[in-house]
């Protein structure tokens, strides 16, 4: 799982426990602050909603709201500006049990850029923009060339994200009269080697090794068959080209064409995965000498201790648990699972995989393995 994966898994876990607060009444703050809104204006604000609330009619709704404004300029303070995708503080008394109430003060930073300022005092916190921001799945490059022009950009879920439009300076075949056909044609040949070669290092500036899932290719004719047959993109580069797409344009409107021309191939790539890896692991499990595989908590662990695992299958839905318990119950780990073990994982440099918990694939995992798996290195005994 890359850094990103568990960050994006980590902001995930944090909504749905925010999501489960409530207060007695509208006074849960929720502020949204994009990271282009100034410091000392939300703080203005906030002054003009503290005053406001002085209208309100129960003396402990009351003071709570003005508790929680207080709060959040008091947390304001340390800021000089946003952070680069801004922030949200989600602010106020919870319920607890019987009349009793506590002071809950989050602070997020979410992956995807906050957009609108946004003020809200509820019962409930508002979630709904940094909900959506999980419904974004991992990127994609997209290259669309011909022997013109050529377009990058990324997919970001359903967004196209345009990087980079460029023009080529390869003459068209028809030569001037009076010069060598031969000759002529050979020029030609050079200046399109040329052109490809710089389209390939901009895929190389514009997709950092790592930054993306993996990579479309589109374009007219055959040209795009030949900039990957001839293997001007970088080797680490051609292993992640999903697939290459016809269309009808190399700008910004091929972008688009590639995009919808892949739509089919893009639903099935992570199920794909997902089936890979435990198709994989399932061979070793039914291998006549037990193979390289192991699964359950206790064994799981004892393999990534050894540096073992190669491959470690988690599902999403062990993160719905505690960490392992430490055997003492004043100091048992409040760490989700999943984020434990991936730090385990990663210390041994063995790699991580979520296996979605709606997919076949994430209900087998689930259900007959406890949701937890490996593939090792080596066999244990």
């Amino acid at each position: 799982m890359s850094d990103e994966a568990l960050a994006r898994y980590e902001f995930k876990k944090q909504l749905e426990r925010i999501q489960n607060l409530s207060g007695r009444a509208t006074e849960l703050i929720s502020l949204y602050i994009p990271p282009s809104r100034p410091i000392h204006e939300v703080s203005a604000y906030l002054r003009n909603e503290f005053s406001q609330s002085s209208n309100i009619k129960s003396k402990s709704t009351r003071k709570n709201v003005t508790a929680a404004i207080e709060s959040i300029n008091s947390r304001l303070k340390s800021f000089k500006a946003p952070p680069e995708n801004g922030m949200v503080f989600f602010v106020g008394h919870i319920s607890t049990s019987g009349d009793q109430t506590s002071m809950v003060q989050e602070i997020i930073v979410p992956p995807e850029e906050i957009v609108t300022f946004f003020y809200r005092c509820d019962n409930h916190f508002y979630l709904q923009p940094l909900e959506d921001m999980l419904e974004i799945k991992e990127q994609y490059g997209l290259l669309v060339i011909d022997r013109s022009e050529a377009a990058l950009g990324l997919l970001r879920g359903s967004r196209i994200l345009p990087l980079r439009h460029m023009l080529s300076q390869v003459p068209s075949k028809h030569g001037k009269g009076g010069q060598s056909k031969r000759r002529f044609e050979r020029l030609i040949e050079e200046a399109a080697h040329n052109w490809y070669k710089k389209v390939a290092e901009a895929a190389l500036e514009c997709f950092p090794l790592g930054g993306i899932k993996g990579l479309l290719v589109g374009g007219p004719g055959a040209t795009k068959d030949y900039f990957l047959d001839a293997e001007f993109l970088n080797h680490e580069q051609r292993k992640i080209v999903l697939d290459s797409f016809d269309t009808g344009y190399t700008d910004e409107t091929g972008l688009r064409e590639l995009v919808n021309a892949a739509g089919q191939l893009l639903s099935q790539v992570q199920l794909l995965q997902e089936k890979q890896l435990m198709d994989q692991f399932l061979k070793q499990v039914l291998s006549p000498r037990g193979g390289l595989a192991t699964y359950g908590e206790v064994q799981v662990r004892q393999a990534l201790e050894l540096g073992a695992v190669d491959k470690l299958l988690i599902s999403e839905t062990l993160g719905d648990r505690t960490a392992h318990d430490t055997g003492d119950d004043e100091n048992a780990s409040e760490r989700d699972s999943v984020q434990e073990l991936a730090e385990l994982a990663a210390a041994t440099r063995a790699e991580v995989m979520l296996i979605s918990a709606d997919s076949e694939e994430g209900a087998t995992l689930r259900n007959a393995f406890g949701g937890l798996a490996a593939i090792l290195r080596y066999p244990i005994g």
